[in-house]
């Protein structure tokens, strides 16, 4: 288990540093997104707010608002899965756990489109996050409560050829970047 560990840790290192190459060079990095979107117009979506160097998936997220009800995450405990509050773009926002912007108040809401943060991505599917499971709990929750798509977003140069992954790790269905839309038979 300490060289899985060590192996995650090594490839986050390296994924970081090819997301930070890649955020602020590419231009409207959320035009394929919502391109994906369009095609599930009024299904209850979440997204994530963006943090650091994470490519934005807001401006999508803004226009599926019109058609859908779309959430974004709140951590409520450390081991427990995501519960997602609604959100528009002129909500109130709030610093949440880890400094992410969440809504202040609304509802809370059941997505059956994910919009999941990664660090990296491969062409399988996987997807390498913070370490926090966070994800792979919520995935596997909504899962077993009924079809879920979980769509990774991220720059292009966050693929990577080996990503060292768990039986926990919850595969990605489709994976949006700049450059092009992979998505993997469920």
């Amino acid at each position: 288990m300490a060289s899985l560990i060590a192996r995650k840790a090594a490839a986050r290192v390296a994924a970081f540093a090819r997301r930070a190459a890649a955020h602020g060079r590419v231009i409207a990095p959320a035009s394929r997104l919502s391109d994906v979107l369009a095609a599930h117009r009024g299904v209850p979506l979440a997204g994530y707010a963006a943090m650091r160097t994470e490519i934005d998936p807001m401006p999508a997220m803004a226009e599926a608002v019109a058609y859908g009800p779309v959430g974004l995450p709140v951590i409520v405990a450390r081991d427990a899965p995501l519960q997602f509050r609604t959100w528009t773009p002129d909500c109130a926002m709030a610093a949440g756990t880890f400094g992410a912007q969440v809504p202040a108040t609304g509802d809370w809401m059941i997505p059956q489109i994910l919009i999941v943060p990664l660090v990296a991505f491969d062409r399988r599917g996987g997807r390498l996050g913070y370490g926090g499971g966070f994800y792979d709990r919520t995935l596997e929750l909504l899962r077993a409560q009924g079809p879920v798509m979980a769509i990774g977003f991220a720059y292009a140069a966050q693929e990577a050829d080996d990503l060292p992954l768990e039986p926990t790790d919850q595969p990605l269905d489709m994976i949006v970047t700049d450059a092009e839309v992979l998505t993997f038979p469920g």
